[in-house]
């Protein structure tokens, strides 16, 4: 009932994608449970480096051939001393509360962060990843005919129909609309946030109308009701965050995944106070105290550098107030459970309400 082409692409059970979610929470068993029941798995590598995505690769590799990695394309930035020792002054004061020692941070370049894409490029390459999704931006239109060269399956990300566009015109094999529901940080790359803030039921079945290649709908979707909705208005499958985030193969820390557990609908807020770059987490002390700054932050990845030790120690302390707490606008019908319950449930609900609605895609 809920196959389809793109299914038969990705060689996968059920129109369900765990969606890439960097910075450790996308664990080797996150991945292989993911892909085993049914879904495709996905490695977040944004923040890896070549031989940390090598080395995840080859645990994931030993248990499953069916998965993906995600990738931030890179994009021209500039350090500003200014800016950056202004933005240190203002976050002195976390380091004073979370006793942490001052030390010596190393920014990285435009040069360095285009190094270690190049790298983590070859890495997918020699390892043979059967699918690849970039964020961000797209890579370029040689990047783009070297891996559909070795096989591989390209997926883009887009906020806007013009972004769906450029996506397929690149010849990408396939595109993620992310509506502004979806936690964490978004990809727009032709728009600047605000004009990129589309609802994903709105998004669905513009981009549908203006794009052949197939579309994945992601934002805000939780359930079988969700996917049942993406499918109605055209999409060919989902990719679900917030979803996979709270179950137990996530590496997410379980104060995040608690504080997730316990919110509501309007107690999610854009931000880019953590990292330089707008991205959708649970209100906490750190997003309100720096709401007033956060204009004259480094953009991204400076600013993401500069709270890294505020986040860390955070972490360490099981401190809320100064997590990065990403969550999507749906975190009521976010469960604490196994990914083979939450792919279990996703379907079974998905069917049901099919039935009821005596509907078949």
């Amino acid at each position: 009932m809920l196959k389809n082409e793109l299914t038969t692409l990705l060689k996968i059970e059920y129109p369900i994608i765990q969606a890439p979610m960097a910075g450790g929470v996308t664990t080797t068993e996150l991945v292989v449970a993911s892909s085993k029941h049914g879904g495709l798995g996905m490695v977040g590598a944004g923040y890896m480096s070549g031989d940390q995505l090598k080395s995840q690769l080859k645990e994931i590799q030993k248990k499953t051939k069916s998965f993906g990695v995600n990738l931030f394309v890179p994009n021209e930035f500039l350090v500003n001393k200014t800016e950056v020792n202004d933005a240190k002054e203002i976050l002195h004061l976390f380091h004073e509360s979370l006793l942490i020692k001052e030390e010596t941070t190393t920014l990285p370049t435009t040069e360095t962060m285009a190094n270690n894409f190049r790298e983590q490029i070859q890495v997918i390459i020699e390892a043979r990843v059967p699918v690849c999704s970039f964020t961000f931006g797209v890579p370029k239109e040689s990047m783009i005919k070297k891996l559909k060269q070795n096989g591989i399956i390209i997926i883009g990300t887009a906020t806007t129909v013009d972004e769906a566009i450029e996506i397929e015109r690149l010849g990408m094999d396939i595109v993620v609309v992310q509506g502004s529901e979806a936690g964490g940080h978004r990809g727009n790359f032709i728009n600047e946030t605000e004009e990129s803030m589309i609802g994903l039921m709105s998004l669905i079945p513009q981009v549908v109308d203006h794009v052949t290649i197939p579309v994945i709908a992601a934002g805000g979707i939780m359930d079988g009701r969700g996917l049942v909705a993406a499918f109605a208005l055209g999409a060919k499958a989902v990719q679900m965050g917030t979803a996979f985030l709270t179950t137990k193969e996530s590496g997410a820390h379980n104060v995040h995944k608690e504080e997730i557990l316990q919110r509501k609908e309007d107690e999610t807020i854009l931000t880019r106070s953590f990292s330089g770059k707008y991205a959708r987490g649970i209100k906490n002390e750190f997003i309100q105290r720096m709401k007033e700054h956060e204009d004259s932050f480094p953009q991204f990845p400076i600013q993401n550098t500069l709270t890294q030790l505020i986040r860390k120690a955070a972490s360490k302390e099981n401190d809320k107030e100064c997590m990065s707490l990403w969550s999507g606008q749906s975190p009521r019908i976010a469960k604490k459970q196994t990914v083979q319950q939450l792919m279990e449930h996703t379907i079974t609900e998905a069917e049901n309400v099919l039935n009821k609605l005596d509907v078949r895609l």
